[in-house]
């Protein structure tokens, strides 16, 4: 199996190479047709393997030996199981879709093949993270995905708005990244291995011992910095900064990086790290707090946002503090089932969004939009559906994994837990409020989308023009259909084998003696039915349905009250449409005292001891030295004569006085 384990990551690689390379050579229609291989013989291959892995057959061994240092070797190597194949899937079949949707909506875009090599290149990038069985590998996988989403973010890179977009993301990652380097350096020096199943087997040997510098137990260092490595990758506050404004990349790589692939690396990582998070309570409270923040203020920012993307984009990252809060009651299975169900139905509605930019002539902008149902049908009743399994509706896929996170938090005994239960649960209603505010603005009411003023157009590279709405071509409905399928459907087969069975085996380890949630939720589950009836007489869905009765009133039936509680409550509008000022504390402090300290190092470093010091100064010292010279050096030989036979009196006035 060897072969197919390398095939699966090489495939899509090997459609970014040719689309990159040679894709002016062989055409637009040839270069999505290699790529769209690429990424269907991944996932075929996946789907093979997750055959293979259910049969009982796992795999963890060395593909290739990198490097050998002392005794620390570095390898290129794969780990297969059950929460590997899981994520293999979920990856190519978003991505898969994500490509035959780009056919439609890049159609008339002159970086076609460019932007096809890019998205294929990702999809390796992240096979090879998720396919890793040692820190080398992750890291390769890490920074290649944030490379190229740098690469995709600023895809437009004529826009300047697109350049600070991937800048921003490339320097906020960088941040979260250094964290994460010097948690594998913590373990490559302690365990003397970066291979996942020998530091594994080092774990207790870590949980004695303390980090000399600090004097903080080792193994609470090296989960914070991994955990901080995650809050990069996704999203998490105050690292969250970048993922709206990555929202200036064309809509395919929203659906891509921000429902299946990048932001869900760190929840992934994570959950393969629980061995070690399973030691340290502090970590693991730490990670609660950062995910309950997240999951609760993050929501807030959705409710006034106007652009549809960014909408989608400030629900990602609340969902993301969701998995987040489930990573820290110790339940990694529930965190990486919520993982799966967002997948799908957040690439849904990205993919949803992009189809309604396309039938809208690129207008972005949810205040001139309305009644778009009755000019696009299946992207209303797919966005439809995508809705519905975001705010946690009973038998559809978010709800059995969303109101499985609720309850492990209500179950757990860490001190954060309190917290945590307040924010996931008010979050539900912030969630359904936003995202049901959009949809009716969206698909319901009067139509508006003539009312778009000239300066608020948002087009992207497409162009655009007027008129009515129109429905997206085929290539584009189809992914949203069958995105559609699993956002229904997949909570209900597969919570009782993957929540309340043995179904991920090794692959997550958990104890259940100092973190029984997980434990507690399986005795109380009578299946998914009951769990959905049961569902509809619980606080979430009571929430959740006010939440989208509250968004029908406020915009559909009275929609001069949401302006008038903006007039009376303006400072908090002002400090939600600010984000919470973190954009400009980060400004200010670090990016202003970068400039400050730039400043003085050219002042004091570049001028004054460089310039002034080392160059000038060495140049003046000559010069004095040389003027002091000339006196002596006349050129003249009378003047040398005279120095000659002062000299020869001043020696024998030596000698005779020493005599004497």
């Amino acid at each position: 199996m060897k072969t197919t384990y390398l095939l699966i990551p090489l495939a899509p690689l090997a459609g970014a190479i040719l689309a990159g390379f040679f894709g002016k050579l062989i055409g637009r229609t040839a270069s999505h047709c290699v790529t769209i291989l690429g990424v269907a013989t991944a996932f075929f291959l996946s789907c093979l393997v997750y055959q293979d892995v259910e049969a009982g057959h796992h795999f963890n061994g060395p593909i290739y030996t990198w490097l050998q240092s002392g005794g620390l070797t570095l390898q290129v190597g794969f780990l297969i199981d059950k929460l590997t194949v899981m994520m293999m899937l979920v990856v190519t079949f978003v991505s898969l879709m994500v490509h035959i949707y780009t056919i439609g909506y890049m159609h008339d875009d002159p970086g076609y093949q460019r932007f096809f090599s890019y998205i294929s290149l990702f999809t390796f990038s992240m096979l090879m993270l998720v396919m890793s069985n040692n820190f080398v590998q992750l890291f390769f996988g890490w920074e290649a995905v944030g490379l190229v989403s740098y690469l995709l973010i600023g895809f437009w890179y004529t826009r300047p708005t697109a350049i600070y977009a991937n800048l921003k993301a490339f320097l906020v990652n960088r941040v979260g990244d250094f964290g994460f380097l010097l948690g594998i350096g913590l373990i490559a020096a302690y365990a003397g291995s970066l291979d996942y199943t020998e530091v594994f087997a080092k774990r207790e040997e870590l949980a004695l011992m303390t980090e000399a510098a600090t004097g903080w137990p080792l193994i609470t260092a090296i989960c914070i910095c991994l955990f901080i490595g995650a809050m990069g990758k996704s999203a998490q506050v105050p690292l969250h900064v970048w993922l709206p404004d990555s929202m200036e990349g064309p809509t395919p790589i929203s659906a891509l990086i921000h429902a299946a692939t990048m932001v869900t690396a760190g929840i992934f990582m994570v959950t393969r790290m629980s061995p070690l998070f399973e030691l340290s309570d502090t970590a693991l409270n730490f990670v609660l707090v950062i995910g309950s923040i997240t999951a609760l203020f993050m929501g807030f920012l959705g409710i006034i946002q106007n652009d549809i993307k960014r909408v989608v984009a400030y629900s990602t990252l609340s969902q993301l503090g969701y998995m987040t809060v489930a990573l820290g009651v110790s339940a990694y299975p529930v965190a990486v089932f919520h993982l799966m169900t967002h997948a799908f139905f957040k690439a849904l509605l990205f993919l949803g969004a992009g189809s309604v930019i396309m039938g809208c002539h690129h207008n972005q902008d949810i205040r001139y939009m309305g009644a778009i149902r009755k000019y696009m049908p299946f992207t209303w009743i797919t966005s439809l559906l995508g809705s519905l399994a975001l705010i946690g509706t009973p038998f559809f896929s978010g709800f059995y994994s969303k109101d499985s996170i609720i309850e492990a938090v209500a179950l757990s005994h860490l001190p954060a837990a309190s917290f945590a239960y307040f924010s996931v649960v008010a979050g539900v209603f912030v969630t359904a409020f936003y995202s049901f505010r959009m949809y009716f603005l969206v698909f319901h009411g009067k139509e508006r989308y003539d009312q778009v003023p000239h300066d608020e157009h948002h087009h992207d590279d497409h162009g655009h023009g007027g008129g009515k709405p129109h429905e997206s071509p085929w290539v584009v409905t189809l992914p949203l259909v069958l995105l559609a399928i699993p956002s229904v459907l997949i909570g209900y087969f597969t919570i009782a084998p993957m929540l309340h069975g043995d179904w991920f085996g090794s692959a997550i380890f958990i104890n259940a003696e100092r973190h029984p949630a997980l434990e507690e939720m399986t005795g109380e589950f009578h299946g998914p039915i009951s769990m959905a009836l049961h569902g509809f007489a619980s606080l979430p869905f009571v929430l959740a349905a006010s939440g989208v009765v509250l968004a029908w009133f406020f915009y559909l039936k009275r929609p001069d009250i949401p302006t008038a509680i903006k007039q009376r409550v303006m400072p908090i509008y002002t400090l939600l449409e600010n984000k919470y000022y973190f954009d400009k504390f980060n400004e200010v402090v670090f990016a202003g005292g970068a400039r400050l300290l730039g400043r003085g190092l050219w002042k004091v470093g570049d001028q004054g001891v460089i310039d002034g010091l080392l160059v000038n100064g060495s140049a003046r010292t000559v010069g004095f030295v040389a003027g002091l010279v000339r006196w002596i050096q006349t050129g003249h030989i009378y003047t040398y004569a005279f120095l000659m036979i002062l000299g020869v009196l001043v020696l024998m006035s030596r000698l005779f006085l020493s005599a004497w």
